[in-house]
């Protein structure tokens, strides 16, 4: 899951980004309002976590453009006020969620995981195509009673992949999902995990390849 997090606090920021990351959450940050609204209106997030006091915009002014814009990301609002009539202008300019400063780490993550169920997200265990099963706790991927362990971002790549079996995922797609808008990866880093995918899905003998539509992306298909 991809989060967008505003927060002009970099301390803060850089302890959420922390937090997130180690739960397995590709995570994007921004410490003003302006490039918030900038980021978050790529509908490439399914959650963001946004400040309500914030330089050039604040907090509400980036909630209330992304409603107008149509965009419907979950957005948590974080503040260091709690009086109760700020907490209802964020709800009723579209946030999904509210929480006041200082917060406990693991209340953020359980109502991130509250707010995708909201939004529709399908929380699966595994993930099945052909004749493999990605196990989404483990990062083990399975055909028949033989397995292997995936990295991190092997893990993301292929659960995209078995995500959309037998359509093309373009590679700007897989950076912008994998790797962020700001890592600088490049082609080059998705070939490779590719080809560390590969050489995984001939160890487990399985009939499901990748295929390669040059200079357009990838294919996950079973070809028997």
């Amino acid at each position: 899951m991809r989060v967008l997090v505003v927060e002009d606090e970099r301390n803060l920021a850089e302890a959420l980004s922390q937090i997130l990351t180690e739960n397995r959450y590709v995570v994007d940050l921004v410490h003003d309002g302006e490039a918030g609204l900038d980021y978050a209106l790529s509908d490439e997030y399914e959650v963001i976590v946004l400040d309500v006091m914030l330089p050039k915009l604040s907090g509400f002014e980036v909630l209330q453009s992304l409603r107008r814009a149509k965009n419907s990301t979950p957005v948590i609002l974080l503040t260091a006020r709690d009086e109760i009539e700020s907490k209802i202008k964020g709800l009723d300019f579209g946030a999904d969620d509210y929480m006041t400063k200082p917060f406990i780490p693991d209340e953020l993550l359980a109502r991130i995981r509250a707010i995708s169920r909201r939004k529709g997200e399908l929380l699966l265990d595994v993930l099945t195509f052909s004749d493999l099963t990605l196990d989404l706790s483990s990062y083990e991927l399975r055909r028949d009673y033989k397995s292997i362990r995936l990295g991190y971002k092997e893990f993301e790549v292929l659960k995209i992949l078995m995500s959309n079996p037998n359509h093309v995922i373009p590679k700007e797609q897989l950076i912008l999902k994998v790797w962020g808008s700001a890592s600088g990866a490049e082609d080059n880093n998705v070939e490779a995990y590719i080809s560390f995918l590969r050489k995984k899905l001939l160890f487990l003998n399985s009939r499901v390849k990748i295929t390669t539509l040059r200079k357009v992306g990838y294919k996950l298909e079973d070809l028997i």
